[in-house]
C-alpha cells in the first residue's frame, strides 16, 4: 500500500513541476526523499531543500545564457588570471567581483600597456556579472562605433542607445588602438552619455587618458566624455611587459617603451 501511495504521490510530483515548467523538480524531489526520511526533516525542511536545488539550477541555466549571449570572444575568469603578474590590483578587483559597483552604475577602467590582462579582467568581470545576474554585451570600441553608425544610418540611434541601457554592463575594449573619425567619435560620446549615472561601463585603453584626445580628434569631446566616465568609476592602471612576450627574448614592444616614455 506504501509502494503504490509513493508512486502515485511521484506521479503527482512529475505532473505538477511539468505544469511549473521545472522538471528538474522531479528528480529532485525523488533524490532529497530518502535523505530527508533517513535524516528525519520536517516537511518545511524538505521542502526548503527542494525549492533551493531548483532556484540555484535555474540560476546557473540562466547564467549560462547571459554568458553566450554576452559576446565575449573567449571565456575569463578571475580565478584563473595570473595575478603574480599584477598583484598590486588584486585587492581592487577582488572588491569589485561582489558586483556592487553595477548597483551603484559605476564605471571600471582598466588601463596599462598591451599583455597586462586588461581584457582578460574585463571579461572575467563581465562573467562575474552576468553571474550576478546582469545582462552584458562585450565590444571593441572599433565595433561599438560600427553598431552606433549602422543606427544612425538607419534613423534608429534613439532607439538603439535605449535597448543598450538596458544592459547592465557594456564593455568596451580596446580604446585608444585606432582613431576615431569626428562622427565616430560624436557617437561614441553619445554612449557614454547614455549611460552616465544610469548603468555601469567597463573600459581597456593602452593609453593614459591624456592620449585620449588622439583618439577622439577633439580635446574637448575628449574631455568631456573622460569627465562622465571618471566621475563615478575606479581606474585601475595594469603595469608590466605583455605575458605574450613571456620566454620569447624580448623585454618590451615599441610602444610601451613610447608609452612609458610620454608618461
Amino acid at each position: 500500500m506504501a509502494t503504490t501511495t509513493t508512486t502515485e504521490s511521484i506521479k503527482q510530483i512529475h505532473y505538477l513541476a511539468a505544469a511549473l515548467k521545472a522538471p528538474r523538480i522531479t528528480e529532485t524531489a525523488q533524490r532529497l526523499a530518502e535523505q530527508a526520511r533517513d535524516a528525519g526533516w520536517t516537511h518545511e525542511d524538505y521542502l526548503a531543500a527542494v525549492l533551493d536545488r531548483e532556484v540555484s539550477a535555474r540560476n546557473a541555466s540562466g547564467a549560462e545564457l547571459r554568458i553566450r549571449a554576452a559576446g565575449f570572444p573567449a571565456r575569463k575568469t578571475l580565478e584563473d588570471f595570473d595575478w603574480d603578474a599584477q598583484p598590486a590590483v588584486r585587492t581592487q578587483v577582488g572588491s569589485l567581483a561582489s558586483g556592487a559597483f553595477l548597483t551603484e552604475a559605476r564605471n571600471i577602467v582598466l588601463l596599462g600597456p598591451p599583455g597586462t590582462g586588461k581584457t582578460h579582467l574585463a571579461i572575467a568581470l563581465g562573467v562575474t556579472a552576468a553571474r550576478h545576474g546582469h545582462r552584458v554585451l562585450f565590444a571593441t570600441a572599433t565595433d561599438w562605433v560600427t553598431r552606433l553608425t549602422d543606427a544612425h544610418r538607419a534613423g534608429r540611434l534613439a532607439q538603439e542607445l535605449t535597448k543598450l541601457r538596458r544592459y547592465g554592463l557594456i564593455i568596451v575594449d580596446e580604446v585608444g588602438y585606432l582613431p576615431f573619425e569626428q562622427d565616430a567619435a560624436n557617437l561614441f560620446f553619445q554612449l557614454v552619455s547614455s549611460r552616465y549615472e544610469h548603468a555601469s561601463l567597463v573600459l581597456t585603453s593602452n593609453l593614459p587618458f591624456s592620449g585620449w584626445a588622439g583618439v577622439f580628434g577633439d580635446q574637448v569631446v575628449a574631455a568631456a566624455m573622460i569627465d562622465r566616465i571618471v566621475h563615478h568609476a575606479d581606474v585601475l592602471t595594469l603595469k608590466g611587459a605583455s605575458y605574450r612576450l613571456r620566454g620569447r627574448g624580448i623585454d618590451s614592444l615599441p610602444s610601451i617603451r613610447t608609452q612609458n616614455q610620454a608618461d
